[in-house]
């Protein structure tokens, strides 16, 4: 035989070597739930190790993910219901929770980069991402919405604006909002195809953002679709994206391949928050090695083509790559 594929196996420093996909701190970005107060941190009941922070307590997480060379946050801001309206006018206010933790936590962390979150849900009192006007979400109405958000939140000092509502157009509306008010340099990572998917609920519980009534199908994408993935990420490249995201990721690696092959941008990935609960799930009941199975998850994403992954695994990995 001259051809024995076992021979570059044969050890681990042989498979170090040749290894095609390597999962690497810089290439993660670290979910956090932001709440009102001080001193709080309280654990999410279906994410095990994972929190709901004040700001203080943001702040304190966020040096401690920098020492691991982890530099970059996803944020997410869990509002009162009394906050919450149809319009989501919360989302405008410069002293309300959001806006002050982007400014908070940017004059402390100046480095650290801020991917922060366009959408109406966590502010609306319909827990959904647009203008709902009986049993349909308006899209045209909602764009206006989304473009003030990402100005007040760039404003803020956020980095990266995600839009992550799905709307038609949106992107574009924000680029030119984001443009006509002097943030040129703030970048958009697109969710550009977000699937209509029951991963999600961990992190609804989280924001207590599930819809009040309905469901998300008719701005979601179904997920027995794929080529039609294709037409939202062009639609979001050509109104100026600067990422485009997958939402989930997972079960969803066709998907991140396809847009890789046919797009010149970073592609990033959400490995969301039921993906997450599943492993911790099988984890604490002994069936799993926890630790190996977000690793070869991670490293299957990335092996898919993304080149970002947002994961609440991110500070447990970058412990791991550290030792």
């Amino acid at each position: 035989m001259r051809r024995r594929p076992r021979r570059n196996r044969k050890n681990k420093f042989t498979r170090e070597l040749i290894r095609e996909t390597q999962i690497e701190v810089s290439d993660l970005i670290y979910p956090m739930f932001l709440i009102d107060g001080e001193g709080q941190r309280e654990e999410i009941g279906s994410m095990p190790g994972q929190f709901r922070l004040s700001i203080d307590q943001a702040c304190e997480e966020i040096g401690s993910c920098l020492n691991l060379g982890l530099n970059t946050f996803a944020l997410f801001p869990a509002l009162q219901d009394n906050l919450k309206n149809r319009l989501a006018t919360e989302s405008l206010n410069p002293e309300g929770l959001y806006l002050r933790g982007i400014r908070e936590i940017k004059k402390s962390f100046p480095d650290a980069i801020l991917l922060t979150d366009v959408a109406m849900d966590p502010y609306s009192s319909d827990g959904h991402d647009g203008v709902v006007e009986g049993d349909k979400i308006l899209n045209d109405p909602t764009l206006e919405i989304l473009g003030q958000m990402a100005v007040a939140q760039a404003s803020a000092g956020a980095d990266i604006i995600g839009p992550s509502d799905m709307m038609d157009g949106r992107v574009g509306v924000i680029r030119d909002a984001l443009d006509e008010n002097d943030h040129q340099e703030v970048s958009i990572m697109s969710y550009a195809v977000k699937y209509a998917s029951h991963f999600y609920g961990p992190f609804r519980e989280a924001l207590d953002s599930a819809p009040k009534s309905g469901d998300k199908k008719t701005y979601q994408m179904d997920y027995r679709n794929r080529s039609e993935a294709l037409i939202e990420a062009e639609l979001d490249y050509n109104e100026g994206a600067d990422f485009l995201m997958v939402k989930p990721a997972l079960s969803y690696l066709d998907i991140i391949s396809d847009l890789k092959s046919e797009f010149p941008l970073p592609i990033a990935a959400y490995n969301v928050s039921g993906e997450y609960a599943m492993i911790k799930a099988a984890a604490k009941n002994g069936w799993i090695n926890g630790e190996e199975v977000a690793l070869e998850v991670l490293t299957s994403i990335k092996r898919a083509g993304a080149d970002i992954i947002l994961t609440y695994f991110a500070k447990e990995i970058a412990k791991q790559l550290k030792t």
